[in-house]
């Protein structure tokens, strides 16, 4: 890499403005995440499509990054994200495997069949912040977090006395602003707590996820390794609750801030489902993803070469508001736009398994809220909402609101 990097802010502060930045280098820029670790960031939706769709590109560092074969960053923040054993770390047949043995637990009749639960969880909450006599709420705390935390919870048959530090540690996890020493030792932490439940569930099965994931086997009668366990329900419960956590959060957020489109989707104009597409496209729940590694040479359109063993960061946010794809007005919130195309589930052999879940779980939250609190507005007197200090989640970190 040639050029000077763009330097990823830690914090994510300007998200799309670091984007913007970006999209002046062409197909591809160069970026340096903390610690120094140089990537090159697709700028654009094509670009950031044709990559996550190439054989050429892998999930898996022990393989095809030169640098961590080397014993470098191991004992930083990218650990988190690259040195655990699951899909997102897989390549080939390795990812092949593990899907096979995942996918099941997420079929389209498993995730409908929430569907009365969720409806339950979203009843109590509103409930509970009904109960407020000031008619004052915490959006994430109160709703967007415990909604989705508790589905996931339940799902994977994870104790009430264990849900407190799982929701914490996924936290920290999503924090970008931690010292490498926070980062190991959440890591550390927060696998021998799943390791505690996987061997929980082996002494005593039951009707849960996990459960059902350390049955299962494939046609070789080969399941998943403990290491393999540990990191698949971190992926699951970690990703599968705090892209739900975002999405809800930043689609009222959204509307909220655009009080025309809010009431078209509240006369039944609009559905929600177009809420949710454009939320997705806008406002991602996951703005960026480290990382992905060129197997071999890669020569893109404009002539940039990503060379063989070069990391890569998959810019989500960036590819939902490229003008290329979405046209001039791509940075506007729009909810009647024709084209909502978007990645913020992933593409190609790596797309997410849990988006029909996050859609449902969005399709019941949104209309749910807006109808038990049709008064619903930012409490900006209290304080503004403030988002969350991460390059890697895109959310609110706190977001009062005002019921009535």
């Amino acid at each position: 890499m040639r050029q000077r990097p763009v330097v990823i802010d830690p914090a994510g502060r300007d998200i799309h403005g670091e984007a913007r930045s970006l999209r002046r280098h062409g197909c591809v820029a160069p970026v340096e995440l903390p610690d120094g670790i140089r990537a090159w960031a697709p700028t654009g939706y094509q670009a950031l499509r044709r990559l996550l769709a190439d054989d050429r590109v892998s999930k898996d560092p022990n393989q095809h990054w030169p640098l961590w074969r080397n014993g470098e960053f191991r004992a930083s923040w990218i650990n988190t994200w690259v040195g655990v054993s699951n899909m997102l770390t897989a390549y080939g047949a390795d990812h092949r495997r593990l899907r096979r043995l995942i996918s099941p637990a997420f079929t389209r009749r498993r995730v409908d069949a929430l569907r009365p639960r969720i409806e339950e969880i979203t009843t109590t909450l509103l409930d509970r912040m009904a109960a407020d006599p000031d008619g004052r709420a915490e959006l994430r705390t109160d709703f967007a977090h415990p909604l989705p935390m508790g589905v996931i919870c339940e799902l994977f048959g994870v104790p009430e006395d264990r849900r407190a530090d799982t929701a914490r540690l996924v936290s920290e996890i999503f924090d970008t602003t931690a010292t490498d020493e926070q980062a190991v030792a959440t890591l550390l932490e927060v696998q021998d707590l799943l390791a505690r439940l996987v061997a929980a569930k082996r002494e005593h099965p039951d009707d849960d996820l996990t459960s059902v994931l350390i049955a299962t086997r494939d046609e070789e009668g080969s399941g998943l390794t403990e290491t393999e366990l540990v990191g698949t329900l971190l992926l699951l419960i970690g990703a599968g609750h705090e892209t739900t956590v975002n999405l809800i959060g930043n689609a009222v957020h959204a509307l909220l801030s655009h009080p025309a489109q809010l009431a078209r989707v509240r006369a039944g104009d609009v559905p929600w489902s177009d809420v949710i597409e454009e939320t997705l496209r806008w406002a991602p729940p996951i703005a960026s993803l480290p990382l992905r590694f060129a197997v071999e040479n890669i020569e893109l359109p404009d002539d940039t070469t990503v060379a063989r063993g070069d990391a890569v960061l998959a810019t989500y946010a960036a590819a939902g508001r490229d003008p290329l794809r979405h046209g001039p007005d791509a940075d506007s919130f729009d909810i009647t736009r024709p084209d909502k195309e978007h990645l913020a589930f992933g593409h190609g052999v790596h797309f997410c398994v849990g988006a029909p879940l996050a859609r449902l779980e969005a399709s019941i939250a949104l209309p749910a809220l807006f109808a038990r609190f049709p008064g619903l507005r930012a409490d900006e007197e209290s304080a503004p909402a403030a988002r969350l200090d991460s390059f890697i989640a895109n959310g609110f970190a706190t977001f009062p609101v005002r019921l009535r």
